[in-house]
């Protein structure tokens, strides 16, 4: 099986697919580009690039020669009203991330960060902490020195196929739409890559897509199960613990792929060799839908059969509006059971992002957990964050 989908990969390769390739919005191609793909955005400010001109004079030579890259800085600070755990997390995260356009057709794509916490608890695991079976800061751990992209990219003249192969993060392609990134979008993971995914950590790994029609497409991929980010090697190929997934979707035109977009996406994860991971699997649906360039109506679901994801069902319903200034409001709401516990767990989150420059945001957010699976002397947990990014 695994050898006839890797043989389908490399004959059909293309995801998500012509112009952006398999570069979903939380992905390095969608950070080097500023704004959300709206036309003509209005910025607030020129901030950073009004004071240090010279060095964005310089990245634009740079770029212009084929190497972009951006350095930025997140942080996110949390406190809730739970009555277990600290009630409050804060992290950051450095990154150094672009693309090299080596060849008219390839590019080699890389990105380092660092992940740390200012806090005992980072944002990640708050909601955890506090009794919410819920991870209600993606992404802002304390995990360290990561090299969590390092992969070579090959696309078809036409845009009719795309491949990926070397150091991938299967989260910037699967099962994704507008909202999903936990850098500009929601914060959790609810309303992110859907959470009864088992998605594995950044790791070596193929994936493509193919074109089928003018708006159908398909992409696949195999990962390393047992990757880790801070310390990359090849045992993928000893071990082959795998992460396969695959999605058959469709759009109104591959240059709105991921604001016009419905698919469907089976995925499987093996288990792994010394026990830590049982066997896993499911399947998620994905619907969203830009409107009028300004709202973005979506409805997620997914299922899975195993102990590994966080949920075994999940549906999440939501909007989120654009503003021309590349402002962005979300409001989402989830429903979800998890193996094991008899209750389920709604979840509501609310954030705003003040876009002050394409270098600049500021996203305060609100999250209410009703019924937390792992707190039931408590009716509900309260929430409150703000996020900040800042791009040289």
């Amino acid at each position: 099986m695994i050898r006839n989908l890797l043989a389908a990969l490399v004959i059909a390769s293309a995801g998500s697919v012509s112009a952006q390739g398999l570069s979903g919005p939380s992905s390095v191609q969608a950070d080097l580009e500023p704004g959300d793909g709206l036309t003509d955005p209005q910025y607030r400010s020129d901030f950073p690039r009004n004071i240090a001109p010279g060095w964005f004079r310089w990245k634009d030579r740079l770029a212009d020669n084929g190497f972009r890259f951006n350095i930025d800085y997140l942080a996110l600070g949390q406190t809730t009203n739970s009555d277990l755990g600290t009630g409050e997390a804060a992290s950051g995260i450095v990154r150094f991330y672009g693309s090299w356009q080596a060849t008219e057709r390839g590019s080699l794509t890389f990105k380092i960060e660092d992940r740390h916490s200012y806090t005992d608890v980072a944002p990640q695991f708050l909601g955890l902490d506090g009794g919410a079976l819920s991870i209600t800061g993606t992404a802002f751990n304390d995990s360290g020195l990561l090299l969590t992209n390092l992969f070579w990219t090959q696309r078809a003249g036409d845009g009719s196929w795309t491949l990926q192969i070397g150091q991938i993060d299967v989260t910037d392609f699967v099962d994704i739409y507008g909202l999903v990134s936990p850098y500009s979008g929601f914060q959790n993971l609810s309303f992110n890559t859907n959470p009864t995914i088992n998605t594995p950590n950044q790791g070596l790994g193929i994936a493509g897509g193919l074109k089928l029609s003018e708006n159908f497409y398909a992409v696949a991929s195999v990962s390393d199960a047992n990757a880790d980010p801070s310390d990359p090697n090849f045992d993928v190929f000893s071990d082959g613990n795998l992460f396969k997934s695959l999605e058959l979707g469709y759009t109104s035109g591959f240059d709105r792929i991921y604001f016009d977009n419905i698919h469907l996406t089976l995925w499987h994860a093996d288990a792994a060799d010394d026990g830590s991971r049982p066997e896993d699997y499911g399947a998620a649906f994905s619907a969203a839908w830009f409107l009028d360039n300004k709202w973005m109506p979506f409805f997620r679901a997914g299922a899975s059969k195993g102990t590994a994801a966080l949920y075994d069902r999940s549906v999440s319903a939501g909007l989120g509006y654009y503003g021309r200034n590349t402002d962005l409001a979300g409001l989402g709401l989830n429903w979800a059971e998890a193996r094991g516990v008899d209750s389920d767990q709604f979840t509501l989150e609310a954030f705003y992002r003040f876009s002050i420059s394409p270098g600049l945001q500021i996203t305060p957010s609100v999250q209410f957990i009703s019924d937390p699976l792992l707190n039931p002397n408590q009716d509900n947990i309260t929430l409150f964050g703000i996020r900040t990014r800042i791009v040289f």
